[in-house]
């Protein structure tokens, strides 16, 4: 157990370190901000998740942090967003996808502690096949979601 807890927090301070480098490369830097997890207000998106801004907006120009939820058994299809991104596994397991079609056969199951990075406009596909998950996601804005048609 303390294994696992050793790896999630050196997991967690790379993706700090990653994130803080990759903003800084960015213009306009982060403001100051201290975020408890009580602070934290989660509104239900279309897609089924529940997220919650972190740091910045997701919407606006310059960095972001949000905490997403996805619901037990929540498969989201392919899709892609228009930056790239950096997420940190807080809780669950998170069976992920690269490609165009749903495909179970291509996931991997990334536990609590795994980062995983979604390249700008590469599609992949998540699931919460075994329980709740919670994503921390960072990027630079304004993000959004392009969803594959699976016809």
């Amino acid at each position: 157990m303390q294994m696992t807890r050793r790896r999630s927090i050196v997991a967690f301070a790379t993706v700090l370190l990653i994130a803080t480098a990759f903003v800084r490369a960015q213009e306009g830097g982060l403001k100051l901000a201290e975020v408890s997890p009580g602070e934290l207000h989660f509104a239900l998106m279309p897609n089924g998740t529940y997220q919650a801004n972190v740091v910045g907006d997701i919407t606006k120009p310059g960095p972001y942090a949000v905490r997403t939820k996805l619901p037990a058994g929540l498969r989201l299809p392919p899709h892609f967003h228009p930056e790239p991104r950096i997420v940190l596994i807080v809780s669950g397991t998170l069976y992920v996808g690269y490609g165009d079609r749903f495909d179970e056969t291509k996931m991997v199951a990334l536990p609590a502690g795994s980062v995983f990075t979604e390249p700008s406009k590469q599609s992949h596909f998540t699931w919460a096949k075994d329980g709740e998950v919670v994503l921390h996601v960072t990027g630079q804005g304004p993000s959004a979601t392009t969803w594959l048609d699976q016809k």
